[in-house]
């Protein structure tokens, strides 16, 4: 399988990578731009919530931070060098809101790695926004890695 994702630097954004789907008709295209970084055991997973994103009290729509999550796991273990395509499956998503997201501001994914077994991944973060990091979300998750990259395949 060919990979159907586009990773390079971030235009403007020195350290950043951008992530997107090769496909624009993909769901993944409806997020805009994906940038990440990894830092040590963190990755941070970042998008720009536009009004599209917004729900009618014009905050970011929890069913948009939720599919943020999702991507931003999976480009957190392609960051981590885990997953090279996008075959891998959610198997969980654990998600506590804590507060809404502004749109117009940058909201970040705080991805960390807590372990890799041979079929599967098992990650944890927060989602925030603005300087002060205010807290949007937290989550847990469990993926399992496609055939090709498995370490008992």
């Amino acid at each position: 399988m060919s990979d159907p994702f586009s990773d390079a630097p971030a235009p403007g954004q020195p350290g950043w990578r951008e992530w997107k789907p090769t496909d624009p008709t993909r769901f993944n295209a409806v997020m805009g731009p994906i940038v990440y970084r990894a830092e040590g055991a963190i990755v941070r997973v970042r998008m720009m919530p536009g009004r599209e994103h917004s729900n009618v009290r014009d905050a970011v729509h929890g069913g948009v931070t939720l599919a943020f999550i999702d991507i931003a796991l999976f480009a957190a273990a392609r960051a981590s060098g885990t997953i090279i395509a996008g075959t891998g499956v959610t198997l969980g998503l654990d998600t506590q809101f804590i507060g809404e997201g502004a749109i117009g501001e940058p909201i970040e994914a705080q991805v960390e790695l807590l372990r890799e077994t041979g079929r599967l991944l098992f990650l944890r973060g927060l989602v925030v926004q603005g300087d002060d990091d205010r807290r949007v979300a937290a989550f847990s998750a469990t993926i399992r890695k496609p055939p090709s990259v498995r370490k008992d395949s």
